[in-house]
């Protein structure tokens, strides 16, 4: 097996997922997430139905690979009961989410039809 170089990882992205129960807990860490982190990440659109491969509702949080440490440290101990779901963004959007993940809290099922599986 040939190794993939981390150079090939442009950015990744964290997706916090919650339902109509945890909605206001999802919400309060996204603020959390952008008064820490002001200016160090891109905060996306807050979904209240399932987006792309994603099972539940999330919003995303893109980053670099150099704010990994930081943000990927902040999420696991400050996520609450809330789970995430993050990946590298390397161009194969199919392995990085299938193959690549990485998860805070408990994993899902995520909808791989919806990347081309």
């Amino acid at each position: 097996m040939t190794d993939i170089a981390v150079s090939r990882v442009a950015s990744w992205h964290a997706h916090v997922y919650f339902d109509e129960t945890s909605r206001d807990a999802a919400f309060a860490l996204r603020e959390r997430v952008m008064a820490h982190f002001d200016g160090k990440m891109e905060m996306g659109r807050f979904h209240e139905r399932p987006v792309g491969p994603h099972p539940l509702w999330s919003y995303q949080i893109a980053f670099t690979p150099a704010q990994f440490s930081e943000i990927a440290t902040w999420l696991t101990l400050n996520h609450g009961a809330l789970d995430v779901f993050m990946h590298p963004n390397t161009g194969d959007s199919l392995r990085d989410h299938r193959d690549c993940a990485v998860w805070i809290g408990n994993s899902h099922v995520l909808n791989l039809p919806a990347l081309g599986a």
